[in-house]
């Protein structure tokens, strides 16, 4: 039997599956989770897409949890993941735009003129961001899923078996996307290992 908490003792916070329950009837109890995961969800979303696109995606990303809050089904997995995952359709959204934009970028010059067209700012933005970097190559050089897969492991420090829930795809095709993705990256980069860390459990 546990013994009651000490006078003084700091508050149990309640686990996630319990508050995203409780936030069913009782929706400000949503605020805990937003703490708890805004701040990685939106580093996650700008390693993937940059600062500005991950202010709007973040906040789309637990609006989009709030909404389907009461579909949670804690079988399925953690919250954690969970959450990744619905930021991962709010990146899919984009990548249909920005496969375009980095095609045009590797074949377009540097933008020199401030006042130029659209397409030449963005390029010019884009280029102060960093994004001829031999890692953005790298990146933009990979599959959707292969890439998915490498940031959730090197940007959010997902396990394999978190990686699956947030992707809805087997163990097996974790290790098989991510070992492709290391090996096309590592050929870009000089054999530099291209993930901060490899967590299995």
């Amino acid at each position: 039997m546990t013994a009651p908490p000490e006078v003084g003792d700091p508050p149990i916070e309640a686990d996630d599956v319990t508050v995203i329950a409780e936030s069913v009837q009782q929706p400000e109890r949503f605020a805990i989770l937003y703490d708890r995961y805004f701040a990685e969800i939106y580093r996650y979303l700008s390693v993937r897409l940059g600062r500005d696109a991950a202010d709007d995606l973040a906040a789309e990303t637990f609006l989009t949890a709030f909404r389907k809050r009461d579909t949670f089904n804690p079988v399925r997995g953690a919250v954690r993941p969970w959450l990744y995952g619905i930021a991962i359709h709010q990146v899919a959204r984009h990548n249909r735009a920005l496969s375009r934009m980095l095609a045009a970028f590797r074949r377009a010059p540097v933008a020199e003129a401030t006042d130029a067209g659209p397409e030449d700012r963005v390029l010019t933005r884009v280029d102060a961001a960093g994004v001829r970097r031999p890692l953005a190559v790298a990146l933009a050089g990979l599959s959707a899923g292969d890439r998915d897969v490498l940031l959730l492991v090197a940007v959010a420090g997902m396990s394999y078996d978190e990686v699956a829930t947030s992707l809805n795809i087997a163990y097996g095709t974790v290790a098989s996307r991510l070992n492709r993705a290391r090996r096309k990256v590592r050929i870009v980069l000089g054999d530099v290992n291209p993930t901060i860390g490899d967590s299995h459990g």
